[in-house]
């Protein structure tokens, strides 16, 4: 089972197990849950929308870590204006729990036995003539 979740302005597919960098500071020990965008379970089936409004990606922190430097350098044309600057961003990093459907596949069982249901009231019984 694998969900979307999206944090920081950024999508991440994960899986409970995985590792994932957040860019928001999260302290030792507390529990942090997303809201998926996308979560497909073990079955293949995908659920999106208001099909997964109950579904939960927990995750607990393993610490910190600082990104890669990333240079700025800005200048201005035969004016002899320049500034060298840098910036490393501080990462949390996150260790997937669990991906919980909640009531999804209760629904889905629902959907599924009603068109079910409905197919065999829809067709008509072979030899039989009205």
């Amino acid at each position: 089972m694998y969900a979307v979740i999206k944090t920081g302005g950024k999508q991440q597919k994960v899986k409970p197990g995985d590792v994932i960098e957040v860019e928001r500071i999260v302290h030792e020990g507390d529990v942090v849950s997303f809201p998926p965008l996308l979560v497909v379970d073990e079955d293949g089936e995908t659920h999106y929308g208001k099909e997964i409004e109950k579904a939960v990606v927990t995750a607990e922190p393993l610490g910190e870590k600082k990104g890669d430097k990333v240079k700025v350098f800005t200048y201005r044309p035969k004016t002899g204006y320049q500034r060298r600057g840098g910036h490393r961003q501080t990462y949390t990093l996150l260790e997937i729990k669990e991906i919980s459907l909640g009531a999804v596949k209760k629904a889905a069982a629902r959907k599924t036995a009603g068109a079910e249901s409905e197919v065999a009231e829809e067709a008509p019984a072979e030899g039989v003539s009205e």
